[in-house]
């Protein structure tokens, strides 16, 4: 299988390494192209320093010659630039296009993919993905949305890429700006939360790189423990918390100082600017 990466930026990039790395990518070949000639070989270099075999990366001239040669092309350029590309590539006949550019929703991506297209056949495959960053270490959290077009077969093909940099799950295409708010965005209010607990840390005497490991592992052990348990997420809190303890105090805190409502206002203010992007 042939797949193609148009755009290998910060999110574009991730989704690369990160499946370059991952078993499923194995006896595959990969196409790039990103509009920086020094982009293309310097992640050329890094996913074969990864394990991935030189023979197959493929760094191609343009847009066009990636997509003739791929089965599969993941569109990771931003949203200002996705017209210009769509525009070059259209209309893409018979090839599954993934796209993850914020507030381009896929009934656009269908007015320019299927200008031109001869038949019902060979109307544009697209699907719709919201991932994030952390697919650069296989802990990517993934939407994925699809068309009328998008087979099962089609499908279950392109969530094993996703699969197999962290998780992905099938939405709506309706729920993806809720997807951005709890999932797309939202690891950078995490690095905030790690980054004032390391602070604090350091600020009561502990050395910056301890606290940093301290916290990040803090971190990711309840997150793993919020997956895997089937008590609720305020059970949990509450566990943690014995009366009178060091724990309840700091939660308290945290209530009395709107912590709930300062992420929720965050997340949507996420969720709003995705639908602004979308309308404009």
């Amino acid at each position: 299988m042939k797949i193609g990466f148009i755009g290998i930026g910060n999110m574009g990039g991730s989704i690369l390494k990160g499946y370059a790395k991952s078993p499923a990518s194995a006896g595959n070949e990969i196409l790039i192209h990103d509009k920086t000639t020094e982009n293309n070989h310097e992640m050329a270099q890094a996913i074969a320093s990864s394990g991935f075999s030189n023979k197959n990366i493929i760094i191609c001239n343009d847009n066009k010659e990636l997509v003739a040669q791929s089965d599969i092309i993941i569109l990771g350029v931003k949203p200002n630039s996705v017209d210009d590309v769509l525009r070059e590539i259209a209309p893409a006949e018979g090839k599954l296009l993934i796209s993850m550019a914020a507030g381009v929703s896929i009934a656009k991506l269908e007015r320019y993919l299927n200008e031109g297209a001869e038949g019902s056949g060979d109307k544009a495959k697209i699907i719709r993905i919201m991932p994030n960053t952390p697919a650069r270490v296989g802990m990517a959290m993934t939407s994925m949305s699809r068309n009328a077009n998008v087979s099962n077969e089609d499908f279950a093909l392109a969530k094993t890429i996703f699969d197999s940099v962290g998780i992905a799950e099938e939405v709506p295409e309706d729920l993806i700006d809720c997807v951005i708010g709890v999932s797309g965005s939202s690891p950078a209010y995490t690095y905030m939360y790690i980054e004032a607990l390391a602070k604090a840390a350091v600020d009561n005497g502990m050395a910056a790189d301890k606290a940093r490991v301290f916290a990040c592992q803090a971190v990711m052990g309840a997150a793993k423990m919020a997956l895997e348990s089937k008590e609720s997420l305020e059970q949990l809190r509450i566990n943690v918390c014995s009366p009178g303890g060091t724990t309840i105090e700091a939660v308290n805190k945290l209530f009395e100082n709107g912590f709930m409502d300062d992420v929720a206002e965050g997340f949507q203010a996420a969720v709003d600017r995705s639908k602004e992007m979308t309308a404009e």
